[in-house]
């Protein structure tokens, strides 16, 4: 094994199969996305150079709609960070504690991370339905009959939370298990010794676990706001970005240009616009969440 290591052609031979794949499936795209964001080119014919015209129409033109669709992107984020994490670490302090069917419940809660997200959205939209769905059945089942009748997915003023509610119940696992795993990390004796010296549940899990938890919880919040600001597939499945673009993040909005406008140079540039967002902030949530010893100093 020593003699692979220290010899530099296996070492190349090694990993080359995964850097050529690396610089195929990633770093190409993103170098021919980079130059056709400096173009007006719509597939088919000469690209024009037109310099940096499309990064200033993303947020000059109020037609292309792209500063609301970052809006539309931020408040999902907000909406994960500080509803659905908190749920996934209320349920991961929960489970942990080894309660009765402790693997049966981590299943069951995982099992949506691992469904495809066209059978969730499927799946949401017949939940959503006017006329048939589940939810406009039990609230008027409950006695609302004005509710009964809304259009969830067909309301401006209902969609983005209609939206976010299926990828709460997607992502939700995920995080938890992820947080779950944090949890078992923590040596019981510390726990134990809390316990001896008369703390409660509520004191061992706000000023031991949680704290030992940080870096966990930084890299939950790190994929919450990046999955949030490249959302695209159960968005696209649920509402295609409407009604009236109520519903329309970034790439939704990117596809549009692309597949339905042939604006494949604006379209570039709105994806190298969500890649310097995500780089942005999660950058910003490693140097902003302190994890103190678990840091490089």
């Amino acid at each position: 094994m020593d003699s692979i290591r220290k010899n530099k052609l296996a070492i190349f031979l090694f990993m080359l199969p995964a850097a050529v794949l690396f610089v195929g499936i990633i770093i190409t795209p993103i170098i021919m996305s980079v130059i056709y964001s400096f173009q007006d080119w719509n597939g088919i014919t000469e690209p024009k150079f037109v310099g940096f015209d499309n990064y200033i129409e993303l947020f000059t033109s109020k037609s292309a709609g792209v500063p609301k669709s970052i809006l539309n992107a931020l408040l999902l984020a907000i909406l994960s960070v500080f509803i659905q994490l908190p749920v996934s670490l209320g349920l991961a302090l929960l489970i942990s504690r080894g309660i009765k069917s402790e693997r049966l419940f981590m299943t069951l809660f995982f099992i949506p991370v691992l469904m495809s997200t066209v059978v969730i959205g499927q799946l949401w939209l017949k939940i959503y339905n006017p006329r048939y769905g589940i939810l406009n059945v039990l609230l008027d089942a409950m006695g609302f009959h004005d509710l009964a009748g809304t259009a969830w997915l067909g309301d401006t003023k209902t969609v983005l939370a209609a939206v976010f509610i299926p990828n709460l119940w997607q992502y939700v696992g995920y995080h938890m298990l992820l947080m779950y795993a944090g949890i078992k990390s923590v040596s019981p004796d510390v726990i134990e010794a809390a316990k001896i010296d008369g703390a409660t549940d509520w004191q061992i899990n706000t000023r031991i676990i949680i704290p030992l938890l940080k870096p966990v919880i930084k890299i939950c919040v790190i994929f919450a706001v990046t999955g949030s600001l490249k959302a695209f597939d159960l968005i696209y499945v649920l509402t295609g970005g409407g009604p009236d673009h109520a519903s329309e993040v970034p790439s939704t909005l990117m596809v549009h240009m692309i597949f339905d406008q042939n604006r494949y140079g604006f379209g570039s540039a709105i994806a190298i616009m969500i890649i310097f967002l995500c780089f942005f902030f999660a950058i910003a949530i490693k140097k902003g969440i302190k994890t103190e010893d678990y840091d490089e100093k």
